[in-house]
């Protein structure tokens, strides 16, 4: 089982393009050593990761995008196998593509940036609820609140205390922003995705 994640930039057309920068870093990142992402038709993307990762990942990619206000992103997240792999993503097949591209798709009609899909309709449905839920507070991230969830999500093992020295800001402020941006809620969401997803797969 793996994650295909697709997306594009909600009105690209109309922002200055700092954002490209942002989502080339944020793929190069998330994909690690496997190095599975593409970036096509000029805002639209691609990028494989684990199955479990694919929560906290989504998250990272609208961070890393949030900061470049006022770009946002829109995301469809696929969970299956991979048919046949190819060196190209965008050549590749199989249910996971197909998942992700349903996922995609279903995101102008269900009027939300974010949806997964998989092979079992129950666990879409639970897990869809938390993520409309979770972007009550993360389509309003500004700029703060999105530098401060990308600065923790690459520091997970570091306390605020350290972020704030990284980031040169004080504890509070830090602390503000993350509790602003509903981070620990969606660390919470991310835990409960995980647990679940590992429920489907044992099953």
């Amino acid at each position: 089982m793996i994650c295909i994640i697709t997306g594009d930039i909600v009105g690209s057309r109309k922002i200055k393009d700092s954002w490209l920068l942002s989502l080339k870093t944020a793929l190069k990142t998330v994909s690690g050593q496997n190095g599975k992402w593409e970036i096509y038709r000029g805002d639209s993307f691609q990028v494989e990761v684990d199955a479990e990762d694919a929560i906290k990942t989504a998250a990272y990619i609208k961070a890393c995008i949030r900061i470049n206000k006022p770009a946002d992103v829109r995301m469809g997240i696929g969970i299956g196998e991979v048919k046949t792999k190819r060196k190209k993503l965008s050549e590749s097949s199989g249910d996971v593509f197909v998942n992700s591209g349903a996922a995609f798709d279903s995101l102008k009609q269900a009027k939300v940036n974010l949806a997964i899909k998989t092979e079992n309709p129950d666990f879409d449905e639970e897990i869809n609820v938390l993520i409309k839920l979770s972007l009550i507070a993360m389509d309003s991230w500004g700029v703060v609140a999105a530098e401060m969830v990308k600065l923790a999500l690459e520091n997970e093992n570091v306390v605020q205390s350290e972020l704030a020295i990284i980031s040169k800001r004080t504890q509070s402020s830090v602390s503000e922003a993350l509790k602003r941006a509903r981070y620990s809620e969606i660390m919470e969401m991310d835990k409960l995705y995980r647990k679940k997803l590992n429920q489907i797969l044992s099953q």
